[in-house]
């Protein structure tokens, strides 16, 4: 018996069941599909199968094989029909064996997924008010049939645009991204990508899908609990758009891994909920001298970061030297999040990974965008390389490390305090630019005037040039963007706590 293969007659599932009877298999799972007597609406009287045959059984062979291999079975096998079906006979079966029963339900599923999805195989729906002309069961494969045209990707409405046209779409096919994470930042980036048509997607991410990551994760389905993550965003990839290239890299990103990994590769997008890997991934990229879109979310809050070597956008770490300790913020995990935040985020940074490829104006350079999405707010702030970075010490650091030639001179922005008392006594008026909520939750150890962010980002005449202050937040992220855009409207003696109170309490801690 053929691994695949076609019939004009009646299927006979008993008679093919009995050739994959093995006493070796303790697991038996087949698929048949019959012809029902409707399709979206309309009553159906009959259909008509056509096959481009050489092809179809050399692909429905690979994918038979491919089963094999993935799920460890012992034998599988696919039969289809072609010509003339009446109501009610049956059109596919699909017959596994193997030596447990969840090896066999999944090989199962995945033959009659990928031959629907890569056959060619292709269908006419007679209904009682005509017929559906002959169409492709779920796309056309890469080669014609003789009388039937495949169907291709169509770009013309990105084509349209004056800014992208042939030669655009020619730049986008020729662009090679890596796309690290394919969770709720990963998958907008993902099929916007892939729908774009960029010639080359890489996909990194060494973890399972839970049920827990559905409702912000929409490009798998809840079947698919515990498979591989990058393995089913590469699937659902190659059904959007099948004339693109899509690599898995089913592994975790790493300090270790990730010089391999980028080397292919033209542009990174960090897509991931952990800043250990965030700024390994910043390290890499300033490295090797590649693009890299950063997207990070809290809540219901933002924040979006573009490093190009070729202009003066500054790299995560020179905004934050040492990094940001994982722990310190929670992740979509520990601090919950809308489904909406994430994919809102992921978008804005596939539109800024398509406006480096194509080089299209109004790219973020030299710039942080700060998104509060529960009050539909946007602060773009201005984020200059530190002029040690145009050397690559940022390269150099480790995640928790600063050199001597990256510390803080005498006029660099943050400011490391033993405690805010010896701050005030040295001069320095203390700002907690916190929210409301969270200085309620957790008051600073000393008093300080309350200022949130945006209130002094909309008017920030009531600061005094002349008077030295010292920002204050959870963590020092906020504070220091904060101090860096006041700087710039020449309040220059505006400093920032490095770490925020986070690190003022480990210290008292230890």
């Amino acid at each position: 018996m053929k691994p695949f293969s076609f019939t004009r007659s009646s299927i006979d599932p008993r008679a093919l069941r009995e050739v994959l009877v093995d006493p070796g298999c303790g697991g038996y799972a087949a698929f048949e599909g019959w012809v029902r007597n409707h399709n979206e609406g309309q009553t159906v009287t009959r259909l008509e199968y056509e096959a481009f045959e050489t092809l179809a059984e050399r692909e429905g062979a690979t994918i038979v094989a491919e089963a094999i291999a993935k799920f460890g079975v012992e034998h599988a096998a696919c039969v289809h029909r072609i010509g003339d079906l009446a109501l009610g006979e049956l059109a596919v079966w699909v017959g596994v064996s193997a030596r447990h029963r969840a090896e066999a339900f999944a090989a199962c599923r995945y033959i009659i997924d990928e031959v629907k999805h890569r056959v060619p195989i292709w269908k006419k729906e007679h209904y009682s008010s005509g017929d559906s002309g002959w169409v492709n069961c779920e796309r056309c494969a890469a080669h014609a049939h003789e009388g039937h045209t495949p169907l291709r990707m169509d770009y013309s409405r990105q084509m349209a645009l004056p800014q992208v046209g042939a030669a655009g779409q020619s730049r986008l096919a020729a662009a090679r991204v890596l796309v690290i994470g394919a969770g709720g930042l990963g998958v907008p980036v993902l099929t916007s990508l892939a729908g774009a048509g960029v010639g080359v997607i890489g996909i990194v991410d060494g973890d399972r899908l839970e049920a827990s990551n559905l409702h912000r994760q929409t490009l798998y389905a809840l079947a698919d609990v515990g498979e591989s993550k990058a393995e089913l965003a590469a699937q659902r990839l190659r059904e959007l758009n099948p004339e693109i290239e899509v690599r898995v890299h089913a592994c975790q990103a790493t300090r270790a891994s990730l010089p391999e990994l980028i080397a292919d590769y033209d542009l990174l997008v960090e897509c991931t909920d952990n800043f250990a890997t965030k700024f390994a991934v910043n390290d890499a990229a300033v490295r090797a001298g590649k693009p890299a879109v950063f997207a990070s979310i809290y809540q219901y809050e933002g924040q979006l970061q573009v490093y190009d070597p070729r202009s003066d956008s500054a790299c995560l770490r020179c905004l934050w030297p040492e990094g940001t300790r994982d722990g310190l913020v929670g992740n979509c995990a520990t601090a919950g999040v809308l489904g909406p935040v994430p994919g809102t985020l992921g978008q804005l940074q596939a539109l800024e990974v398509l406006k480096l490829i194509l080089g299209l104006p109004g790219g973020l350079a030299g710039e942080v965008l700060l998104f509060d999405l529960l009050a539909t707010r946007l602060v773009r702030l201005r984020a200059p390389r530190n002029p040690a970075c145009r050397s690559g010490p940022c390269a150099r650091l480790g995640p928790d490390q600063t050199t001597a030639e990256g510390a803080s001179s005498s006029d660099d922005v943050d400011l490391d305090c033993d405690d805010l008392a010896s701050a005030c006594r040295s001069g320095y008026t203390l700002i907690d630019v916190r929210e409301p909520e969270e200085i309620a939750t957790a008051p600073p150890p000393v008093d300080c005037l309350q200022m949130p962010l945006n209130a002094l980002l909309e008017d920030s005449s009531v600061l005094d040039a002349g008077r030295p202050y010292l920002l204050i937040c959870a963590r020092g992220a906020r504070s220091r963007a904060l101090a860096l855009e006041l700087r710039g409207r020449e309040l220059t003696r505006v400093y920032s706590l490095r770490g925020g109170l986070a690190k003022l309490a480990d210290r008292v801690v230890s």
